[in-house]
């Protein structure tokens, strides 16, 4: 671990906060080309498998983070990442949240809310584009990913049944 790779990681991940917008997952697109394609940190397995990790561990599902700073650079690069991630973004929060409200009924907040609500939401199908991509490199897989997000879509199922459900696939041997 180097001087050089936590600052890496605090650049980096600082900059993915104060653009995530719409969450912390609308970051994975680019969570993923950092540790994968640009440093070479992760594979793509070790990527995803972290991502799944992240989504069914009790608490924020941006544990993701601290796990790939984790991986890169022990705990202190845990440390780095959560709190690069999480930090800019609150401290923005918090002196723009006066502002925001006190111009609730203002033309331009409307304008703004408008335009930021298909951003996010094209933001957050990138995300699990790329999870999903990454994860369905056999047909066996993408079937899965692809029973997973009709469920998710068109049911009321709680997602946990789902995870539950793949996991007893994987276990069986059937992937």
């Amino acid at each position: 671990m180097s001087n050089a790779t936590l600052s890496t990681l605090a650049a980096n991940f600082g900059l993915m906060s104060l653009f995530a917008v719409g969450g912390g997952n609308s970051a994975i697109p680019e969570m993923h080309r950092l540790a994968v394609e640009a440093e070479g940190w992760l594979t793509d397995r070790q990527f995803t498998d972290m991502f799944a990790l992240a989504q069914i561990t009790p608490g924020p599902n941006m544990i993701i983070v601290t796990l790939i700073g984790y991986h890169v650079a022990g705990i202190l690069g845990g440390l780095v990442t959560t709190v690069a991630m999480c930090g800019p973004s609150c401290v923005l929060a918090f002196f723009v949240g006066g502002i925001w409200e006190r111009f609730k009924n203002a033309p331009w907040r409307v304008a703004i809310q408008a335009g930021l609500l298909p951003i996010s939401i094209g933001l957050l199908g990138a995300s699990g584009f790329v999870v999903a991509s990454v994860t369905a490199h056999t047909l066996a897989l993408a079937t899965l990913v692809g029973a997973a997000a009709v469920l998710s879509c068109f049911t009321r199922l709680n997602p946990l049944w789902i995870f539950a459900g793949a996991a007893l696939v994987g276990f069986g041997g059937l992937l």
